[in-house]
């Protein structure tokens, strides 16, 4: 397994998902959207649900960073939140599993340390990804001992509201990789090929992008709004 996840160094990682109240919402969709992102050059699939990363796996080859989005009534933590789930991607075993690590409190009060350290016991040999918002958060990842530190959530947190990754020539990215020892894993707001490029050149091992490829609606809400203007 870490051998495959090996290929993914200085490549892009392409987010094959759709949320229930998104028209391209089927695994089958998502399979054939997996194959196409490998036909056009992708070394890798970010992948939500057991269901998505079953029928992925049956298409494509392709490492695969799992997850599974599930909210629960006591808490904000939605990205792969509980044991629940990290036993439902156990069962299809992506090559690495990503989960939320911005220091708010899972389901049931349990903190990111007290989850994370229950997990590894239980599955030693799988490689982890934590999904992270601040650089504080990605210092504090990098020292409970995940394997990636992912720059997912930068914005979408209130401690990180307003922050963008892109902004400063990376700044967020590039401060991160200055302090921490594990390897860094650029996602978030990497709209364009030269950002792509640009992350990879400062340091990341590879860069996930997601919605510029695989969501159409939104690629065409850009074009039918600068129409409008």
């Amino acid at each position: 397994m870490k051998e495959c996840v090996e290929q993914l160094k200085g490549r892009l990682v392409v987010s094959c998902q759709a949320l229930p109240d998104e028209p391209l919402h089927s695994s089958f969709i998502m399979g054939r959207m997996a194959l196409a992102a490998k036909q056009g050059g992708a070394a890798g699939i970010r992948a939500n649900t057991r269901e998505d990363i079953r029928e992925i796996q049956s298409q494509t080859d392709l490492p695969i960073i799992g997850i599974v989005k599930r909210d629960y009534e006591d808490s904000g933590i939605y990205i792969t939140p509980t044991m629940k789930e990290i036993e439902e991607l156990m069962d299809v075993k992506p090559e690495i599993i990503a989960m939320d690590a911005t220091g708010g409190l899972r389901p049931g009060g349990l903190t990111l340390d007290t989850f994370f350290a229950q997990v590894k016991e239980r599955y030693p040999d799988q490689l982890f990804m934590a999904d992270c918002s601040t650089i504080e958060e990605a210092v504090h990842a990098d020292e409970l001992g995940f394997d990636f530190i992912g720059t997912t959530m930068v914005g979408y947190t209130k401690q990180s509201q307003g922050d963008r990754i892109e902004a400063d020539d990376f700044e967020i990215i590039r401060k991160i990789l200055a302090q921490v020892k594990h390897r860094v894993i650029a996602e978030g707001n990497i709209d364009t090929p030269e950002k792509a490029k640009r992350v990879i050149e400062l340091g990341s091992f590879c860069v996930v992008v997601g919605s510029i490829i695989t969501r159409p609606q939104l690629i065409t809400k850009t074009f039918a709004e600068k129409l409008a203007e």
